[in-house]
């Protein structure tokens, strides 16, 4: 394997594996701890099964086209002979012949492929090596632009002269609120789309590999990666991310939410293939000035596609690219992905059915790396739920019926029928949490709270809307792009800056203006009594456009009757309560995947317990378990740099066991901070403590405050919690930093830094505890999950109904236990992040010390891990680490 330079012993271990499951087409499950260079091993393994196997198919090809020209000569010289019957009555030259017809197709397809590939090659070629190609497409944009600035400018010399006809004429802003003619995809069998080069369109795509991981940073640290290998030169690589990712048109990029964003676009290409349409009849009526986008230019973006799959570049590069060229980097990269190798995206992109064929993504015989895979089912789960509240539904409700009342003369038939179903469904929602949809839901009280679980079915049939076809209403949403023309209507009359005329039409907006600041306080309101506020993007998505949301849910129950439940949450008023919908099995969703791809490769640092992953997702796909391959290598440290150690009980002998029963005692969070300040003596730099949740948390710290143990803490380390805000994290993750260096240089009393932090929280995944920053991760009890919870109810009882018992324990009991300790696994192995790193691992209580739960830790600290009955004998081996640790020094 070509690799940048000398790889470890398991990375060897782990391109091999993978190079045999993509050969084989198998359903690999790798495990490969952070620290041990796995996005190198993926990348170096990968792109060699790539690079052999195109190897093959050219070798295949030139045989047959060797074969095809033989193959010619030999049908002549035997049609010339007489035939003598075949096996099925027909002469053998008529066999002969059909086979031959085949194998002839099959050469001219091959040739066609050639001629393809060669051109595009070609195209490539000369780009890399001619900068003045570069820069006539780049004169001929600009000379394009100044031409159109003269036409608007004598345009709008011209109008000023004329008088304009007053007629029912809206301005064209608010032309542009009207819903367009609706056909329904039955009708309309035509569709017209880019119509320029359409075979160019049409390209085959190449055997090529899609990575994806979670989020944006992580994607372009690998491409990063990929650019330093030895891959780098020479292979098409194509980041794809969202709009909000990739948008360079200031106008739109300024909405800031990820729906709006998508919607203009959206309008703005529609308004393009209107715009051509319009001109062809012209003289029918007068037309709309409509708003394109500069940027979606196709040939540009053909120029940003090549440009793009000359050479590897990350998202950050290709939007700078995209100003540069002023075409659009999310459709240029797009245009790219037939004649890539190496696809990089985000999980949603690649796991959300819609999402993936509009980005036209085919996955028929490729290959798909989910990286960072520890989350994958909850991933698929999050991305087929959805929530909505009351003051949403009610707000939709009033914001589409203001619209209708508005332009009810402008639309036409079919739009006012959906707009009344529409109308219909959100009333009956509504009526679902006990209210009434023109009534304030702030101020309505629900008379019986609490959580309800239904089946679609019966949440259907009981909120009477069964006879409506939710996939019809679903594509017409979506089609119509009716709630982008609903956020430009809210827009423009909803907020409270926007002056009003006074005639008749515009007291009744007034009213709506009153009506939507009245909902927005509501909904203000119930956000303060709420907890820890939402992100501002969501905010300004949820007063803009519920309906937006909406949609999502109306899809959401489009999902099969077993596959999901409906959750209605009651709440003390109808705009807190909300219906959501719960996606159960997950499996149905990756099927499909697993179906079309050669092969599939689920990768993470830790992945255990890796049988969630095999009876959740694979079994319940259909995966045959032959099919199934599992790889899990150690970590690259030496042994003597980790200790990890299960202590069962504390400095005066209390048993520690942190159940729900037990926690709250005194004397265990007496026993937890005597265990604290007895590390903090003697472990340098710092030490990061994990607690099973946000409420504990403050409840330990107010009762060591109470108790006075939290200033002897103080007195070694500066203590740190971890905020509940994602944007203050980095703040105190610089201070936690800065304060252990400066103690590390000082010397002195104080000794470091103590991290306070929450499993599943912020800082139990994705951040980096190295060297320093983490010389001791401790982790206090065990954090199952609220076992309270309706959804993990109803996902247990789902699991026992539909999963086989393992090892004599109900599905649902390992769930639980599965869940818990894949938060351990993510939480501990912060600490270890390179081969020169070292930490002690400290698991407080004594449950941990159970085969089952032992097995569940990732195997390179399995192995190392002692169990210490006794607080003595764990600190004599803690000490040891000091003393290692000082002498390093």
């Amino acid at each position: 394997f070509p690799f940048p330079y000398t790889p470890y012993g398991i990375q060897e271990q782990f391109m091999e594996a993978l190079y045999g499951a993509l050969e084989a087409g198998r359903v690999g499950i790798f495990e490969s701890p952070t620290g041990t260079g796995k996005s190198l091993s993926l990348i170096c393994g990968a792109l060699s099964w790539l690079r052999d196997w195109e190897e093959k198919q050219r070798r295949e090809e030139a045989r047959l086209l060797a074969l095809g020209a033989g193959a010619q000569d030999a049908l002549t010289a035997q049609l010339g002979r007489p035939g003598s019957a075949g096996t099925a009555g027909e002469p053998d030259w008529v066999t002969a012949f059909v086979q031959k017809k085949e194998e002839r197709d099959m050469v001219d397809r091959l040739k066609e492929e050639q001629i393809r590939r060669k051109k595009r090659e070609d195209r490539l070629e000369k780009i890399r090596h001619n900068v003045q190609l570069k820069y006539a497409a780049k004169r001929k944009r600009s000379e394009e632009d100044e031409t159109k600035r003269l036409l608007q400018l004598s345009k709008e010399a011209l109008s000023q002269g004329a008088g304009e006809d007053v007629l029912d004429q809206l301005d064209h802003h608010e032309e542009e609120l009207i819903l367009a003619e609706y056909e329904s995809d039955d009708e309309k069998k035509v569709v017209s789309g880019l119509e320029e080069d359409d075979d160019d369109l049409e390209e085959e795509h190449v055997t090529k590999i899609y990575y994806c991981s979670r989020t944006h940073s992580q994607l372009s640290q690998f491409v990063r990666e990929v650019q330093k290998s030895p891959f780098g030169k020479d292979t098409r690589l194509v980041s794809l991310g969202s709009r909000q990712n990739l948008c360079v048109n200031e106008e739109v990029r300024r909405l800031g939410a990820l729906q709006l964003i998508n919607d203009r676009c959206m309008e703005m290409q529609k308004n393009k293939h209107e715009k051509k349409s319009d001109e062809e009849n012209e003289g029918k009526k007068r037309r709309v000035s409509r708003t394109v986008c500069p940027f979606y230019s196709y040939e540009q973006m053909q120029f940003l596609r090549d440009e793009v799959l000359v050479e590897v570049k990350d998202i950050e590069q290709l939007v700078s690219l995209g100003r540069e060229t002023k075409a659009c980097p999310y459709y240029g990269s797009r245009y790219a992905i037939p004649a890539a190798q190496l696809v990089v995206l985000p999980y949603q992109m690649l796991l959300h059915e819609p999402t993936r064929n509009a980005a036209g993504i085919k996955l028929k015989d490729q290959v798909v790396i989910i990286d960072e895979a520890h989350n994958l089912i909850d991933t698929i789960t999050c991305i087929h739920s959805a929530e909505v509240s009351g003051s949403q539904l009610c707000c939709a409700h009033s914001q589409l019926s203001q619209y209708m009342e508005r332009y009810r003369k402008r639309l036409k038939a079919k739009n006012l029928m959906y707009i009344k179903q529409i109308l219909y469904l959100l009333e009956r929602f509504v009526a679902m949490l006990g209210g009434n949809v023109n009534q304030n839901p702030g101020c309505q009280a629900v008379s019986q709270t609490g959580t309800v679980l239904k089946s679609i079915n019966d949440f259907l049939f009981q909120s009477q809307i069964d006879n409506i076809n939710l996939f019809k209403v679903q594509r017409y949403c979506e089609k119509s792009l009716i709630s982008r023309k609903l956020f430009g209507f809210v827009e423009r009359y909803g907020g409270p800056a926007s002056a009003v005329k006074t005639n008749k039409e515009n007291q009744k907006l007034a009213g709506l203006q009153n009506f939507l600041l009245t909902l927005q306080q509501g909904s203000d309101k119930e956000g303060t009594s709420q907890g820890p506020p939402v992100e501002a993007e969501n905010d300004q998505l949820r007063s803009a456009s519920p309906l937006m949301q909406i949609e999502g849910f109306l899809s959401a129950l489009t999902n099969a009757n077993q596959d999901g439940r409906v959750i209605l949450n009651r709440q003390g008023t109808v705009g807190q309560s909300s219906l959501k919908f719960l996606l159960l099995n997950p499996a149905v969703h990756f099927a499909k995947v697993v179906e079309e791809c050669r092969a599939v490769i689920i990768a993470g640092g830790t992945m255990q317990p890796v049988a969630d992953f095999r009876e959740q997702l694979l079994s319940c796909a259909g995966v045959d378990p032959a099919r199934v391959v599992e790889f899990c290598c150690g970590h690259v440290i030496p042994p003597e740099n980790i200790l990890p150690i299960i202590l069962c009980s504390g400095p005066s002998n209390q048993q520690l066991e942190f159940t729900y029963q037990t926690r709250d005692l005194p004397q265990m969070m007496d026993e937890t901070g005597r265990i604290l300040c007895n590390l903090c003596n003697v472990i340098p730099g710092g030490v990061v403590c994990f607690f099973p949740s946000y409420e504990y948390e403050k409840q330990v710290f107010a009762h060591w405050e109470k108790t006075g143990l939290l200033s002897r803490l103080a007195a070694k380390k500066k203590i740190f919690q971890e905020p509940k805000k994602a944007n203050q994290v980095e703040q105190v993750l610089v201070e936690y930093a800065k304060c252990i260096k400066r103690c590390s240089q000082t010397g002195g009393q104080m000794t470091g830094a103590l991290l306070l932090s929450v499993v599943g929280g912020k800082m139990s995944e994705g951040i980096n505890f190295s060297d320093d920053l983490g010389r001791c991760v401790i982790m206090v009890g065990m954090p199952y999950p609220n076992i309270k919870s309706p959804e993990l109810q109803e996902k247990m009882t789902w699991l026992d109904k539909t999963m086989p018992r393992a090892a004599g324990q109900a599905p649902s009991r390992v769930l639980i236990e599965n869940l818990c300790m894949k938060a351990v696994n993510q939480s501990i192995g912060r600490a270890i992040r390179h081969q020169k790193d070292f930490a002690s691992i400290l698991l407080l209580d004594h449950r941990y010390a159970r085969p089952a739960i032992l097995n569940k830790l990732p195997q390179w600290i399995r192995e190392r891990t002692q169990v210490k009955p006794a607080f003595g004998s764990a600190f004599a081996e803690l000490r040891k680490v000091r003393t290692f640790i000082l002498s390093t020094a």
